[in-house]
């Protein structure tokens, strides 16, 4: 099974952009919930805060998903590897459970950068590897350069985002869809739509907008400081969601609200 797809970690805690102690309360926030998925990257900056509150969270190394993503700057023969031993050394593990590219490269060409990635699981430094921020055309390029499982495509996907294009290419690579971003970082709170509906389930705007997500088959990370809200967050598994009030919020997808723009990174592609 994929590990995002097993129950315990469909639902990840993202780390970015906390750092210290802020991360290390927020971890043990999320530690006390159920959390047992947890998302960083060399480009955040908190490997090592992050690798030392899970070392001290309590539970046990094998009960715990961690992701990681290598930054597009140690996509060389040189870089690859050793930026990941180090990763691994931040993280106070020998193995991440997922080691992700965390965007194409700027020069397009993802070939390298995707052996380099095999690499790494060939030498026990990943138990698996899948991409960040990838179109649908790369996506079925990539099925193509690399023959191993590719368990995600980690990317920007809310209900305020029509995403439909790397569903689609998901379900022909069998490279599943994860979402980071998950609430449009707040932008979904400026409709009406998500509170209207969370009345009828008890629910928060927040908490309809993840479950959304997550009956479109797309394991999440979400990010908070607040206990409250990392309880809440955490606690989207017993409802569901009606057909029609599923098709409601589907509509909300044609807004094409976006963060990432192309531009605003030297990495980031055009998108579909």
């Amino acid at each position: 099974m994929n590990i995002y797809f097993q129950k315990s970690f469909q639902r990840g805690f993202g780390t970015y952009p906390l750092k210290g102690d802020e991360l290390r309360r927020a971890i043990e926030a999320a530690i006390d919930v159920g959390y047992r998925a947890f998302d960083t990257a060399q480009m955040y900056g908190n490997e090592a805060d992050t690798g030392e509150a899970l070392a001290e969270c309590g539970v046990p190394r094998s009960e715990l998903c961690i992701t990681t993503k290598v930054h597009p700057d140690n996509y060389t023969d040189e870089t690859f590897l050793p930026s990941v031993e180090t990763s691994l050394r931040a993280l106070k593990t020998d193995c991440v459970d997922v080691l992700l590219l965390h965007w194409p490269p700027a020069h397009g060409e993802i070939a390298p950068s995707l052996r380099m990635l095999r690499s790494a699981l060939e030498r026990g430094l990943t138990r698996s590897v899948g991409v960040s921020n990838y179109t649908a055309a790369m996506m079925r390029e990539a099925r193509s350069i690399v023959d191993v499982p590719l368990v995600t495509n980690q990317v920007e996907f809310h209900p305020l985002l029509n995403q439909e294009k790397l569903l689609a290419a998901a379900a022909e690579t069998g490279i599943p869809i994860t979402s980071y971003a998950s609430i449009a970082r707040g932008e979904i709170f400026k409709h009406g739509l998500f509170s209207e509906i969370g009345e009828t389930y008890g629910k928060s705007a927040a908490q309809v907008a993840l479950r959304w997500i997550i009956q479109k088959g797309v394991p999440l990370n979400t990010m908070s400081t607040k206990p409250a809200n990392i309880r809440a967050n955490f606690e989207i598994m017993d409802f569901t969601l009606s057909s029609i009030d599923m098709q409601r919020i589907d509509a909300l997808t044609a807004t094409g609200y976006r963060i990432i723009k192309p531009g605003q990174l030297p990495w980031v592609p055009e998108w579909d």
